[in-house]
Order: C-alpha cells, then sequence, then structure tokens
C-alpha cells in the first residue's frame, strides 16, 4: 500500500482507538451488581470554587461487594462530596470522621433494563463516533492525487476491515456489561 494511505489509516486507528477507550471509561461507571470504585471516581465535586473529579480528593476503595469506601483527605471537602453522591448518585452516604462510606442497594428488574438502556444508547454513540472517523478518513483516501484507483481500493479495504475491528470490539463490550448488569 502506498505510504500515504498507510498514515491515514494509522492516524485513524489511533482515534477508533480513542473513542473505543472513551466508551469503556462511561461503561465502567455504570453500576452492575457489585459495588466499583469507578463508580465514583470522576463524580465531581465542588471544591474550594471548581469542580474536582472525587478521585483527588480522597482514597477510594471497595471493602465489600456492595459498599465503596473514601478516605478524604481535607475534613473540609466532606459536605461538598455528601451533597455530589447525593445529587448525582442518590445515595445516602454515611460519613464517620474522614470516611465516607456508601452501601449500594440491590439492583432492582426496572433499574437493571433502564441501565441496559443506557448502555446501548452509549454502544451507539460510539459506533457512530467511529463511523465518523472512517468516513473522514475515506474523504482523505478518496482525494489524494497521484495514487491509482486500483491503490486507493486496497486502501479503502483496509480502512473498513479496521473499522469492522473496533465496531465489533465496541458490541463485544456492550454485550459482556449487559449480561453483567442483567445477571442477579
Amino acid at each position: 500500500m502506498v505510504q500515504e494511505i498507510e498514515e491515514i489509516i494509522k492516524e485513524t486507528e489511533k482515534d477508533m482507538k480513542k473513542a473505543v477507550n472513551h466508551f469503556k471509561g462511561e461503561i465502567a461507571g455504570i453500576r452492575t451488581g457489585r459495588a466499583s470504585s469507578a463508580l465514583v471516581e470522576d463524580l465531581k465535586v465542588e471544591y474550594y470554587g471548581s469542580k474536582v473529579p472525587l478521585k483527588q480528593l480522597g482514597t477510594i476503595s471497595v471493602p465489600e461487594h456492595n459498599q465503596i469506601s473514601i478516605q478524604v483527605w481535607d475534613q473540609n471537602a466532606i459536605p461538598s462530596i455528601e451533597k455530589a453522591i447525593q445529587e448525582e448518585l442518590g445515595l445516602n452516604p454515611n460519613t464517620q470522621g474522614n470516611v465516607i462510606r456508601l452501601t449500594l442497594p440491590p439492583l432492582t428488574e426496572e433499574r437493571r433494563r433502564e441501565l441496559a438502556r443506557m448502555l446501548h444508547k452509549l454502544a451507539e454513540e460510539a459506533r457512530v463516533a467511529v463511523r465518523n472517523i472512517r468516513r473522514d478518513a475515506k474523504e482523505m483516501i478518496e482525494e489524494l492525487e497521484g495514487i491509482s484507483e486500483d491503490e486507493k481500493k486496497r486502501g479503502l479495504d483496509s480502512l473498513q476491515k479496521v473499522t469492522d475491528r473496533y465496531i465489533s470490539e465496541i458490541n463485544s463490550l456492550l454485550e459482556n456489561k449487559e449480561k453483567e448488569i442483567m445477571t442477579v
């Protein structure tokens, strides 16, 4: 394959990988039957006039399958953290000294279906992002000058294989997470 086409595909692959990693990050925060630090790590907390991710304000651990523990470093941040947890997650934190404990209630069947719908929406957004990246790369390949139609065709076929691989990875992540959510 021609050098310019290889470069376009390499860049495209990098962008698609970012889209898939973004999707992975988003679904990590979706609650399954077990507690996960990802549920609260990126929760935005009002701290001295700016929004800060919770993971920058304390140590987050999962002592039990249904409990998250947050060891807060600054006592002054505790009220803001409690407020963010109540507003964003709808959970009531239990605070003792510098430690905030969250006990996650078991998921209801309705909540599981709601999470699965949200998961499908996020997956579709990730697939659209990958397809948009492919479209841009396809246009770049088609606009190249001085390259034979056969080379362009080979480049577009290679681009499609890369796209299919990333779409399939998104579908696989979706399937695994959905299984995790729906099993009791």
